[in-house]
C-alpha cells in the first residue's frame, strides 16, 4: 500500500464557524477508529474562525474512498453542505 496524506480546506459561510466546528468534531472519533486511518485532525484558523483545515493520513486512496462511504462521513458531508461558502478544496498528497 502507498500511504497518502490529505489536506482539505473548508470555508464556512460568515458566522457559521461554530456549527462547522461542531460537525467536524463529531466525525473525529469514528474516523480515527477506522483501521486504515493514521491521522485525522481538523483545525480552525486562529485569524479566521470560519476557515478550517483537515489534515489526514490514510493507508491508500482506496482507504480514503472507503472513508468517504462511511455513515459518519456521509453525515458530516450532509451537515456541512448548507454551512459552506465554497466547495471543500481537497488535496491528496504523497510525501516526496
Amino acid at each position: 500500500m502507498s500511504q497518502i496524506d490529505v489536506v482539505a480546506l473548508v470555508k464556512a459561510k460568515p458566522g457559521k464557524g461554530a456549527a462547522v466546528a461542531a460537525a467536524m468534531k463529531a466525525c473525529i472519533v469514528p474516523s480515527r477508529a477506522e483501521s486504515t486511518n493514521h491521522l485525522y485532525v481538523p483545525h480552525q484558523d486562529l485569524d479566521d474562525p470560519d476557515s478550517f483545515v483537515f489534515i489526514e493520513k490514510w493507508d491508500s486512496r482506496e482507504a480514503l474512498q472507503a472513508h468517504l462511504e462511511t455513515p459518519h462521513f456521509k453525515e458530516l458531508a450532509q451537515t456541512l453542505e448548507p454551512l459552506l461558502a465554497a466547495p471543500i478544496d481537497v488535496k491528496i498528497l504523497r510525501p516526496l
